[in-house]
């Protein structure tokens, strides 16, 4: 069920399942979602001016999002993980203003992740200024 046509974002879930309505999932099953993520990487997220590089990894296939940070990042959802190009923010919420969405990431990579067999990573890395 992954279909990955959403054009405005991007999720990957806890949720071992998902249905057709989720079309901007990329991936099921994953290790943590919003709230689990390390304190320091969420403070640095949270600081103004951050730039989140994101970079989803299937096998030998990368694709790389930049997005935003903000101090009005919540990070608390226990299941998700979602990345907007909107400036939009809930808990689920990872980053803003991304430079793709769902419906970007090249259909290669999207076929590897509808795979059960297969398994894609989500790194996390930012950059920008200290604490304030």
């Amino acid at each position: 069920m992954v279909r990955s046509l959403h054009p405005t974002t991007i999720e990957v879930t806890t949720e071992g399942h998902l249905t057709p309505r989720g079309d901007c999932i990329i991936g099921v099953s994953a290790s943590s979602g919003c709230a689990e993520l390390d304190e320091r990487l969420k403070d640095a997220i949270r600081r103004r001016g951050s730039r989140v590089a994101l970079k989803i990894v299937v096998g030998s296939e990368a694709f790389s999002i930049w997005a935003q940070g903000s101090p009005g990042l919540q990070l608390s959802d226990e299941h998700d993980i979602v990345v907007r190009k909107s400036d939009f923010v809930s808990d689920r919420t990872l980053a803003v203003r991304a430079s793709a969405a769902a419906a970007d990431i090249p259909r290669t990579i999207v076929s590897r992740l509808r795979d059960p067999d297969s398994a894609g990573s989500l790194r996390i890395e930012v950059f920008g200024p200290g604490p304030e």
